[in-house]
């Protein structure tokens, strides 16, 4: 298994997150993960620099790990056509170090052109037309395409990997692991979600499957539960809540139902390792083969001093 540290676009401003991606290169993480969204899920989080100007330092910054992006959605705040170039620019600079997670989205970021949001089914369709688009134009010379969502003429992508980066299709539920199974070259999960993967698995699915674990590490648990509530409390939210919810604002409001129990409950919280180590074996008996610490707050350098001394040697 390989383990990652999740690069929080919500929580840290452009500058720290590639400070961060450094910091977990020196620490002998194997890989890191970074959100691509317009907006933070609620205001006390208070970031979201745009992630292809970050991942350009990034790659300036590091030098051998790797990094997954976790995930895009490639079908209404920006055209494919231009995600591909920029997937393919970002390749290069990252030298084979790159994969990129792509999904049906999140009203939250994708109503801020004022398209309309779509059902579920017809994102799916917008999202395999997506894909199918953006590999062409990494593989033909020059690309004429009118679909049913996307309309290309003569695009001409010059500078691109000499191999295609690797696709990853994010999925909750049956349907959605069928879909990432069919066309991606692997499985992207927010959390840990067994019946996903064995649906994913049981439709034909191969390739890397990866998972986040959120966490709150802190010196005093009563504190990390507080701050894990304070700045994180989506993560209690049930159900499609995530991808409906349109605003800041709605969010602010569906979380004043989240308690702090709730969250102590979903949520490793305070100094003990053995929380974390049991979601860990919990994600490797799953399936997971690349798994991604997310640590609410700021105290990112206590997290990783807590992942060295109690985790990595642990395992």
């Amino acid at each position: 298994m390989k383990l990652g540290l999740t690069l929080s676009s919500e929580e840290h401003g452009p500058r720290p997150l590639v400070d961060l991606a450094v910091l977990a290169e020196e620490q002998g993480f194997d890989f890191v993960s970074i959100s691509d969204h317009y907006h933070p899920w609620i205001g006390a989080q208070g970031h979201s620099p745009f992630v292809w100007s970050v991942l350009g330092g990034i790659a300036t910054a590091t030098e051998d790990i790797e990094v997954g992006v976790g995930v895009t959605c490639p079908i209404l705040r920006i055209h494919p056509a231009i995600l591909a170039q920029a997937v393919a620019t970002t390749g290069l600079l990252m030298d084979g170090r790159l994969t990129w997670g792509v999904g049906t989205g999140e009203n939250l970021n994708e109503h801020v052109l004022g398209d309309p949001w779509p059902a579920y089914e017809v994102r799916a369709a917008m999202l395999e037309e997506s894909v199918d688009l953006i590999r062409r134009l990494w593989a033909e010379e020059s690309v004429t395409h009118r679909g049913e969502y996307f309309t290309v003429e003569d695009a001409r992508i010059l500078d691109r990997p000499a191999k295609q980066v690797p696709i990853m299709i994010s999925a909750f539920g049956d349907d959605s692991a069928e879909l990432a199974a069919r066309i991606g070259d692997g499985l992207w999960l927010s959390s840990l979600n067994p019946d996903t993967i064995k649906a994913f698995e049981q439709a034909g699915g191969t390739g890397p499957i990866f998972s986040q674990l959120t966490l709150c590490w802190g010196s005093d648990r009563d504190e990390a539960i507080e701050l894990a509530h304070r700045q994180w409390p989506n993560t209690g939210l049930p159900g499609q809540l995530n991808q409906e919810l349109r605003t800041m604002l709605d969010f602010e409001q569906a979380v004043d139902l989240v308690t702090p129990e709730l969250i102590s409950g979903k949520v490793p919280c305070g100094p003990d390792p053995e929380p974390v180590l049991e979601k860990i074996v919990e994600a490797r008996e799953a399936g997971v083969d690349h798994l991604y610490f997310h640590q609410i707050g700021d105290d990112q350098e206590g997290f990783v001093t807590f992942w060295d001394a109690k985790i990595r040697n642990a395992l």
